[in-house]
């Protein structure tokens, strides 16, 4: 007898009503490109349906085999940790339902496009006169207590920032971690640039985007010899709904594994180490469905199992073997893009 599939998209939850319709448009979005698949959804808390739910709707339809990804763009508590954790405790009191779990959307080229089409669209709503060199690109990540997720943030603002040419770029963050928002353009501001787009890098919106906006504002208060603009954020771009797909085949696949090289869970991560082999647990329970929707009652009990993130991972990776040579042996190379970059490759020539 042949499984049958569905997919469980898990996000974290908002108390922003506008956050959970978008997050539930996403879902939609995703089911509409793999309609052989049941598609449901959920969150950790805040909102409803809980994860819970959105399983037990699956298991209604007679799917057997729950193919679930986060509904995150970084790996970082609730990705590594509180999610699994749901996720696992619902597979050891469901008998005959199997849960494969694939990995957060990442750094992946599809959501780098979609954040360019975003700036974009922000660089046409601004003003005539100011070249892409006298403009500073601010990259704005939520914000976590796990390094590793924080520096994918900067990997993304460099990505941005390369491929779009600006003068200068620059990464803060809405909560947890520094630089925070209105401190970060405060040090910016004194850079020098004529303008400076602010690049919310959220999936939906919620208090924490609206909170960027607000400090943006402040900022450009006290500075008005520079032009602020605020790009919008991914939501819905057709390219995000197509990471979210993608993720589904990798763990049909076979490579969906979690990226635990720098886990702080697993590794002895700069100033973590005490973290490593730390039970993990989600610490939702109490708070699953409270906000927009209804709330759930709590069970009262608590939790142990096995890391759950570990279950895939064999961490077998491939590498390129990168060429890092000074000279050409006759070969061609694609020109640099932004060779006329005033602080590039041709300034050394000065």
């Amino acid at each position: 007898m042949s499984e049958k599939l569905g997919v469980m998209v898990c996000g974290h939850g908002s108390r922003d009503e506008r956050a959970v319709v978008e997050f539930q448009s996403v879902a939609e979005g995703l089911r509409e490109r793999i309609p052989h698949m049941d598609t449901e959804w959920g969150f950790l808390e805040f909102a409803t349906p809980i994860i819970r739910d959105g399983l037990d709707a699956l298991l209604e339809k007679g799917v057997d085999r729950v193919l679930a990804v986060p509904g995150m763009l970084f790996a970082a508590g609730h990705a590594k940790n509180d999610i699994p954790s749901v996720l696992n405790r619902y597979q050891a009191t469901h008998e005959g339902i199997r849960i494969d779990y694939g990995r957060e959307l990442g750094i992946d080229l599809k959501l780098i496009r979609a954040a360019g089409a975003r700036i974009e669209e922000a660089v046409q709503r601004a003003s005539p006169g100011v070249s892409r060199h006298e403009t500073l690109l601010v990259v704005v990540g939520r914000g976590a207590s796990d390094p590793d997720a924080n520096s994918n943030v900067s990997k993304v603002m460099r990505m941005l920032w390369e491929g779009l040419g600006f003068g200068w770029g620059e990464v803060c963050y809405s909560g947890v971690t520094f630089p925070l928002v209105e401190p970060g353009l405060e040090q910016v501001a004194k850079l020098g640039y004529k303008r400076i787009i602010v690049f919310p890098y959220f999936l939906f919106t919620g208090i924490l985007v609206q909170r960027i906006y607000d400090h943006t504002d402040r900022v450009a208060a006290r500075h008005p010899e520079i032009e602020f603009i605020k790009a919008g954020y991914l939501n819905d771009h057709p390219l995000v709904l197509d990471s979210f797909a993608d993720r589904v085949q990798e763990i049909l696949d076979g490579v969906n594994n979690m990226n635990c090289q720098l886990c702080k869970y697993r590794e002895q991560f700069l100033g973590f180490e005490d973290q490593v082999g730390e039970i993990q647990e989600s610490h939702h329970h109490h708070v699953e469905g409270i906000g927009t929707g209804v709330p759930e009652k709590s069970d009262g009990e608590h939790h142990h199992h096995a890391p759950a993130h570990g279950n895939d991972h064999d961490h077998a990776h491939s590498h390129g073997e990168g060429e890092d040579s000074d000279h050409d042996h006759g070969h061609h190379h694609h020109p640099y893009p932004h060779a006329d970059h005033p602080l590039g490759p041709k300034s050394m020539k000065d």
